[in-house]
């Protein structure tokens, strides 16, 4: 699943829209949008993103041999 689509299931459950996550987040509506629209976000925004969420984000790598998180 792409990071967008995540973003924006939790969008719904925590009943906010993109515009109102995006004042959270100091930056524009548009610019939000296209980044959702490009699922284009640095590790560094998708933190952000989560605080503003009340979520945690966790990065991580999982090796499909042995399911070893990285």
């Amino acid at each position: 699943m792409a990071m967008a689509e995540k973003i924006k299931i939790l969008l719904v459950k925590k009943k906010m829209s993109v515009t109102a996550l995006a004042k959270c987040l100091g930056q524009s509506s548009q610019n939000l949008s296209n980044k959702l629209s490009n699922d284009d976000f640095r590790e560094s925004e998708l933190k952000k993103i989560a605080e503003a969420l009340n979520c945690d984000y966790d990065a991580t790598f999982t090796l499909r041999d042995s399911g070893e998180k990285v």
